[in-house]
């Protein structure tokens, strides 16, 4: 049932053919693709495919969803693969990535064949394996019914009540899975939660856990991130969308509806092929929390060193992977999937050097991690002694290029991996208010300030990080550094909530003003890092009150309020009796 909360909506863009993949619909219709044709002049059919469109599933509340299912020819019964979003169930990777991206995100047009929902599995691959393949329009989206809603309960249920039915049809061997990437990784969890008995497996890959902190309201500080794009650009539907942006209006402080949006991840029984990266500026504690938390033995991690577009479509090791995977729980085949390491993870190098994959852990956060304190210090320097003498530093928190900087030189080749923590003292005398920004830079031998690119560089059109122009910069091509984020009045802790000590849950349910130039305590957790260090590079950290990541996702709604803003000076108190320090993840290599 949907949540005892009134829910906002705004209208959405009525579907219009030829726009985003959108096709009249056509109910009943069933169609085949001749194995070797390339119906969007992109990757060619491995086998027939055959396409039933529009297939029509009423769910408990008598809402119609449509559902393109791309199977093989004959009515051989095969297990299902759901792609679950709003994007429009023929909205593709051909129509997202190669017309909207940077790059386009370094894939070429024989990665994907344009039947593949973007996000979601290529039927022009996995149909020749023997596996259907269902994209969905959920309600709201396309000509399905109702109202958009943004994950939680809702949407959860009508994906449960589509897994039944799609199990139940004549060609449906009553296995289903789930597998794709943000949206369609974020549904699975949400999904599995409600343990639809048809659901065997899911792959949910860079998925977000819980989007009230790890999307719109991250430590407190509301932003649209993409949300405002996807919404006026992507999603098309006869109605309307949850409107975020008025429902934090209404409460920027955790209710009811926001915890709808975090999900239990210990109500997941079923066998998980999990994947994330340092990279996502969304999905990286999704991923971590749903490795530590789901209720099964049956799980596995991969950290990616590329972008997860790239991931799954372009590393021909991912399909291959992740058919092992569902060959075992859709299929039940005997194969050797269970000896697969259950942790593997990947570094980054930080500019122009390629990542080191595969690299196998026995757990993750990895057991006897050396949590190493370092303190901020005089002259922009992190010691492993608390200064006796207390001092600070001080930023302009509403200008972007305003960063109090502390750094420490490593001595000799180390591995940090895992969750860093910051805890800062400070205050500020223009607001009774602060958020605050905090990145973790690494440098060169030479000081340089370094950055990642989130492609192999035998696909970029760049040989080097120096080439790329400046317009280039964005979230899809360029990493700088794991960051944490924490609204001074929302610093207030549950350890019990907590996933790790070094990862400090705020629970967001009271509002505790900081009164002007009073210096107060903040424990900010900085999302998963992996990253190695040669002799004589450094590790910095910045401390801001502007947002670090890339913004250049244009928006489409009203610019944030003068009073959520930071204002004045922010001042960092360092040494004596504010023991302001970073707590770093040394693991051995």
């Amino acid at each position: 049932m949907p949540i005892p909360h009134q829910v906002a909506f705004k209208p959405l863009t009525k579907p219009e053919v030829g726009v985003n993949g959108y096709v009249e619909p056509s109910p009943g219709k069933s169609e085949i693709l001749p194995k070797g044709s390339a119906p969007f002049n992109a990757r060619k059919l491995d086998s027939h495919v055959r396409i039933d469109h529009d297939v029509e599933i009423i769910v408990r509340d008598g809402c119609r969803l449509y559902v393109d299912v791309y199977r093989p020819r004959s009515d051989e019964k095969v297990p299902v693969i759901v792609s679950w979003s709003p994007y429009g169930k023929k909205y593709s990777a051909l129509d997202m990535i190669f017309n909207v991206c940077n790059w386009s995100c370094c894939l070429e047009r024989g990665d994907v064949s344009g039947l593949e929902k973007f996000e979601g599995l290529d039927p022009a691959w996995w149909v020749a394996r023997g596996y259907a393949i269902a994209s969905v329009d959920i309600r709201g989206a396309g000509n399905s019914d109702g109202d958009a809603p943004c994950m939680g309960t809702q949407e959860a249920e009508d994906a449960h009540d589509v897994i039944e039915s799609l199990a139940k049809l004549a060609w449906c061997d009553g296995n289903v899975g789930m597998a794709g990437n943000s949206y369609l990784a974020i549904m699975q969890w949400h999904t599995a939660a409600q343990n639809p008995p048809s659901l065997k497996a899911i792959a949910p890959w860079e998925g977000s856990g819980g989007i009230f902190r790890e999307q719109f309201c991250r430590g407190g500080w509301f932003n649209m991130s993409n949300y405002d794009l996807i919404t006026t650009l992507v999603i098309k539907g006869n109605s309307g969308v949850e409107d975020v942006a008025e429902m934090y209006r209404r409460s920027p402080q955790s209710n009811t509806y926001w915890k709808d949006k975090r999900v239990d991840m210990k109500k997941i029984n079923i066998p998980c092929f999990i994947t994330g990266s340092d990279f996502s500026q969304i999905h990286t504690m999704g991923a971590i929390r749903g490795w530590m938390e789901v209720n099964t033995d049956k799980k596995w991690i991969k950290w990616s060193g590329y972008q997860e577009w790239f991931e799954i479509y372009a590393v021909p090791e991912s399909y291959l992977e992740l058919k092992e995977f569902f060959d075992k729980y859709l299929k039940g085949i005997d194969n050797d999937w269970e000896k697969t390491p259950k942790v593997r993870w990947t570094t980054l190098p930080f500019g122009d050097k390629d990542v080191t994959s595969d690299i196998v852990l026995p757990d993750f956060p990895v057991p006897n991690t050396d949590y190493r304190t370092l303190y901020l210090a005089p002259n922009g320097s992190l010691s492993p002694e608390l200064p006796n003498q207390s001092s600070t530093a001080v930023h302009n928190s509403e200008d972007q290029w305003s960063i109090s900087k502390f750094k420490h030189t490593i001595a000799q080749p180390s591995r940090l991996l895992g969750l860093p923590k910051v805890e800062l003292y400070m205050s500020c005398d223009a607001l009774d208010d602060m958020v605050v920004f905090v990145q973790l830079r690494k440098l060169s031998k030479e000081g340089k300030e370094l950055g990642q690119l989130q492609f192999p560089f035998s696909r970029a059109p760049v040989d080097s990080m120096d080439e790329i122009a400046q317009t280039d910069r964005v979230s899809l091509t360029t990493h700088h550094g794991s960051i944490g984020i924490l609204r001074a009045s929302q610093r207030k802790i549950d350890p019990h909530r907590s996933i790790h000590v070094q990862f400090p849950f705020h629970p967001h349910d009271e509002v505790q003003k900081v009164p002007k130039g009073e210096v107060v305590k903040l424990e900010i957790g900085i999302w998963a890092m992996g990253v190695d260090y040669e002799e004589g590079e450094s590790i910095q950290v910045d401390i801001m009150g502007q947002y670090p990541g890339f913004s250049e996702v244009a928006a489409f709604s009203k610019p944030r309020p003068d009073y959520e803003k930071n204002k004045g000076e922010h001042v960092v108190h360092f040494g004596g009796e504010y023991p302001s320090r970073v707590i770093l993840p040394f693991i051995q290599q």
